[in-house]
């Protein structure tokens, strides 16, 4: 997928760990590891508002387009 979750970066910048981001932001550890390796197919507007409040950062930083993402074989357009 062309979309790279940056999550991983942003929590090591704020010295902040998947435990206590999933008390702040009251999502299950499993479900902010789906999103933080990448895993995830959609992500809730609250919840991205929610991550970005808790975490002081913009959406842009934790989300990052590539178009050379070699995973991404889709030919249609």
């Amino acid at each position: 997928m062309p979309i790279i979750v940056n999550l991983d970066v942003m929590m090591a910048r704020r010295k902040m760990s998947l435990n206590e981001l999933s008390e702040k932001v009251d999502l299950t550890l499993a479900n902010l590891s789906i999103l933080k390796t990448g895993k995830a197919k959609a992500i809730r507007f609250s919840t991205l508002e929610t991550i970005c409040r808790v975490l002081n950062c913009q959406p842009g930083d934790l989300l990052e387009y590539s178009k050379d993402d070699p995973s991404n074989n889709d030919t249609d357009i």
